[in-house]
């Protein structure tokens, strides 16, 4: 994957969340809960979804939830960490 989405799900805890926030997207933060009740709120308007979770475990079966309604969704299958330091190595290619 060369170039990532715009918009972003978030399926990390609340703290998680709040001690490393993720910037330069549009976040949207969900639980797999709601995710797999179609309680996400989410219709194809919102473009192009990468789905990341602390470990990449959660986020696989989210997007699969999501692609099954109907949206453009992957998941990234690694840390946020991983994520960052594949964000960073983009931007300056």
């Amino acid at each position: 994957m060369s170039e990532l989405p715009a918009h972003v799900i978030d399926l990390r805890p609340v703290g998680e969340r709040d001690a490393a926030p993720l910037t330069g997207a549009r976040v949207t933060a969900l639980t797999l809960a709601q995710i797999e009740d179609g309680q996400h709120g989410l219709t194809p308007a919102a473009g192009p979804l990468l789905v990341v979770c602390s470990r990449g475990t959660q986020a696989d079966l989210a997007a699969r939830y999501l692609r099954s309604d109907g949206l453009d969704a992957q998941a990234w299958r690694g840390t946020v960490a991983e994520l960052r330091a594949h964000t960073e190595s983009g931007a300056q290619e």
